[in-house]
C-alpha cells in the first residue's frame, strides 16, 4: 500500500509506517502523478484535494490533519465513495493562545486594560468555544455571533452588526465558505471594516478570505485608531507587503502551530483511519509527546494579575517573535516571499501549550487561582 504525506505532517512514521510505504512530497507539490498509484492521501490545509487532483488514482482515504475543509471536494469524495476525516479541534488550544498573547501586545503597546473591553467573537466551533470559555473564565464581557449555532441551538447570540456596534475587540475563528446565505468569504468587507468602533483591535487566526484584504489594507492607511492582528492571508503564500506593514502583529499561518496541536492531528487522522480498515488503534499520543522544556511557573500570592497573566502565556508563547521574524520574510521578490513563507511553517520551532503548563502559587490568592484555572493552565 502507497500512503502520500505532506512532508510537514509531524510523527507520519510513527503512526502510519506499520501500513504501507510512505512518500512524502511539499504539500503545495502534491499532484495527480503524485497520487496516481496511491491508496492513502494525508495532507494539510495548503494542498488543494479536488476531482482534478483524484479522479483516476487509487485513493480511498484522505486525511487532512487540519481542523478545517475548506480545501477539501467533499462533494467529490461522497461522490467516488472516498472515505475522508479531518482533525476537529486538534489546534484549538494552540490558536487560543495565539489570540492570548496577541491581546496582551496589543495591551501593552497602547496602555490599555483587557478586563474593560468587549470582545466579540466570530464562529463558536472548535477554536472561538475555546476562547469564549476563556475569556468569560477571566469574567471579561464577551458577545458571540455564530448563526448556524443560533439556528440550532437558539441562546445567547448576537448578529454580526451588533458585535461591530459594541465591540472593540472581534477576533474571527470561522470556517471558510464561499456560498450560501451563510457565507464567510468577505464576511468583514469594505462596509463593515469601515463602521468598526473607534479603536477596535481586530485579530484573523481564522482563514484569511473571511477578511477582504485590500479592503482592511485601505481602511487602515485610512483609520489610525483601529488596530489589526493577522495570521492568515488571502493569497497566501502570497502576501499583502503594504498590509502586512499596517499590522501590529502578523504572522505565516502559525496560530495552531503547537507541537500538541500538530501532533494531535496525526494522532486524530490515525485513529479514524484505523477505524475505516476496522483496526485497532496501537499507538499513542502520550507515548510520542516529549515533556515541554519549561514544565511549571512559580507566582507569588501577591503579584499582580495582568502581570501573572503576562506571565503565564509568554511562558508558554509570544506572538512578538513570530511577527519579527515573518517581517524579515518580506523582503525579495514576490517568489522568494512565498518561498520565504513556506519556509517559516517548515521550519517552526517548538511551542507548546498553555494546558501543559503547571503554575505554583506562593500562598492564598483567590484571584489568581481564578485566573490560573481561567487560563487553563494546571494549578498545583
Amino acid at each position: 500500500m502507497l500512503i502520500v504525506a505532506d512532508e510537514n505532517i509531524p510523527l507520519i512514521d510513527a503512526f502510519f509506517a506499520g501500513f504501507g510505504e510512505i512518500r512524502r512530497l511539499p504539500g503545495r507539490a502534491i499532484d495527480r502523478a503524485a497520487v496516481a498509484g496511491a491508496d492513502v492521501l494525508l495532507v494539510r490545509s495548503v494542498t488543494p484535494v479536488s476531482r482534478e487532483l483524484l479522479e483516476g488514482s487509487a485513493v480511498r482515504f484522505v486525511g487532512t490533519c487540519t481542523i478545517g475543509t475548506d480545501h477539501l471536494d467533499l462533494e467529490y469524495f461522497q461522490e467516488a465513495g472516498i472515505h475522508w476525516s479531518s482533525a476537529p479541534g486538534c489546534n484549538a488550544r494552540g490558536v487560543v493562545d495565539y489570540v492570548l498573547g496577541s491581546l496582551l501586545t496589543l495591551a501593552e503597546i497602547e496602555g490599555a486594560e483587557l478586563a474593560r473591553r468587549t470582545y466579540g467573537v466570530i464562529g463558536a466551533g472548535e477554536v472561538g468555544g475555546r476562547l469564549i470559555k476563556v475569556l468569560r473564565g477571566l469574567g471579561w464581557k464577551v458577545l458571540v455571533c455564530d448563526p448556524p449555532r443560533q439556528a440550532v441551538e437558539g441562546g445567547d447570540y448576537v448578529d454580526l452588526e451588533q458585535i461591530i456596534e459594541q465591540c472593540d475587540v472581534i477576533s474571527l475563528h470561522t470556517p471558510l465558505t464561499r456560498s450560501g446565505a451563510l457565507s464567510t468569504w468577505h464576511l468583514l468587507d469594505r462596509q463593515r471594516l469601515e463602521r468598526l468602533r473607534p479603536g477596535t483591535w481586530l485579530i484573523n487566526a481564522a482563514r484569511g478570505p473571511v477578511v477582504d484584504n485590500a479592503a482592511l489594507r485601505d481602511v487602515l492607511l485610512e483609520r489610525e485608531d483601529l488596530q489589526a492582528v493577522l495570521d492568515v492571508w488571502e493569497a497566501e503564500p502570497q502576501v499583502d507587503v503594504e498590509l502586512a506593514e499596517l499590522c501590529v502583529l502578523g504572522s505565516p499561518h502559525i496560530g495552531g502551530y503547537s507541537l500538541d496541536g500538530k501532533q494531535r492531528g496525526t494522532a486524530q487522522i490515525y485513529q479514524t483511519y484505523c477505524a475505516f480498515i476496522d483496526q485497532a488503534p496501537v499507538v499513542s499520543l502520550d507515548d510520542l509527546l516529549p515533556e515541554p522544556a519549561l514544565a511549571q511557573i512559580t507566582l507569588n500570592a501577591d503579584s499582580d494579575p495582568a502581570w501573572a497573566m503576562a506571565m503565564i502565556c509568554r511562558a508558554v508563547y509570544d506572538p512578538r517573535r513570530d511577527d519579527a521574524d515573518f517581517r524579515r520574510s518580506l523582503t525579495g521578490n514576490v517568489a522568494e516571499q512565498r518561498v520565504a513563507f513556506d519556509l517559516l511553517r517548515k521550519h517552526y520551532p517548538e511551542r507548546r501549550e498553555i494546558e501543559g503548563l503547571a503554575v505554583k502559587i506562593n500562598g492564598e490568592s483567590a484571584a489568581l487561582r481564578q485566573l490560573v484555572l481561567a487560563l487553563g493552565a494546571v494549578l498545583v
